[in-house]
């Protein structure tokens, strides 16, 4: 059996990835409505009532709006840490005891045949995580919500079969737009969000040119669109001598539907 992994939603308004190996089904975040959730699982072949678990990243609205509803109707677990509960509780709703479960930020557990590591991210919530997911030789990491990616985390997801990183702003169109400046500070911060061009600089460091996919994920719909994010990643790769057809797979991440089906053996 295979590592199989698919975004069904990335951006501000809801994020949901889906996992599943021989053994297990989990979802991380259940930021968008129940049944956009169910449709998107249905999409590949899921039944929504064979989710093992829910992992949750942190506590904003846009990665829990589904997962009380979801917990709620097929009864699933779910985990994130103690600050993240704490965050998220009064937003999701009465949750059974039994599926209120925790994790502790850089350490290391496992559910199934599936190893999983959380790892500190900056970003203004509780207490934010990253994931890196492995099966047998395979690793899927998850890298989103952040202003900033230090050196160990960059370890972290290095030899990564597929890695899901932001690519959230244009740096100029997000200074330019209608935003207020206040919330500019705030994304262009390091608890914020990284750039198109943190991006590109974040890929050219970590990719081993061994045809790693490569996702760029959480892309603004005011400051940002999908051409401009690929096309500016891809400039930063090249002028490294990297190229995003042949040393990796460079591809996006959709907020209004869901990516293929990627699978490692």
């Amino acid at each position: 059996m295979a590592l199989r992994f698919c975004s069904i939603a990335s951006g501000s308004s809801g994020n949901c990835q889906y996992i599943e190996t021989e053994k297990i089904r989990i979802l991380i975040d259940g930021g968008l409505s129940g049944k956009k959730i169910e449709n998107g699982l249905e999409s590949i072949g899921v039944e929504p009532n064979t989710i093992d678990y829910i992992l949750v990243t942190h506590e904003h609205k846009d990665h829990t709006k589904g997962v009380g509803v979801l917990s709620r109707r097929y009864n699933i677990p779910i985990y994130a840490n103690e600050s993240t509960w704490k965050g998220m509780m009064n937003g999701i709703g009465n949750i059974k005891d039994e599926n209120i479960l925790t994790f502790k930020t850089d350490k290391d557990f496992e559910l199934r045949d599936l190893g999983i590591f959380p790892f500190r991210v900056s970003h203004d919530a509780n207490e934010p995580v990253g994931f890196c997911f492995c099966y047998k030789k395979e690793k899927i990491s998850l890298l989103t919500d952040t202003g900033y990616v230090s050196e160990n985390i960059k370890k972290c997801i290095k030899n990564s079969s597929l890695i899901m990183l932001e690519s959230n702003h244009d740096k100029e169109m997000l200074k330019m737009g209608k935003y207020p400046w206040f919330l500019k500070k705030r994304i262009l911060s390091e608890i914020g969000h990284l750039s198109n061009e943190d991006a590109g600089e974040i890929i050219a460091d970590i990719v081993s040119g061994r045809g790693e996919k490569v996702l760029l994920a959480h892309l603004s719909k005011e400051n940002n669109f999908p051409e401009l994010a690929y096309q500016t990643v891809v400039n930063i790769l090249n002028e490294k001598g990297i190229d995003e057809k042949k040393d990796i797979n460079l591809d996006l991440t959709f907020r209004d539907k869901r990516t293929d089906v990627y699978t490692f053996k």
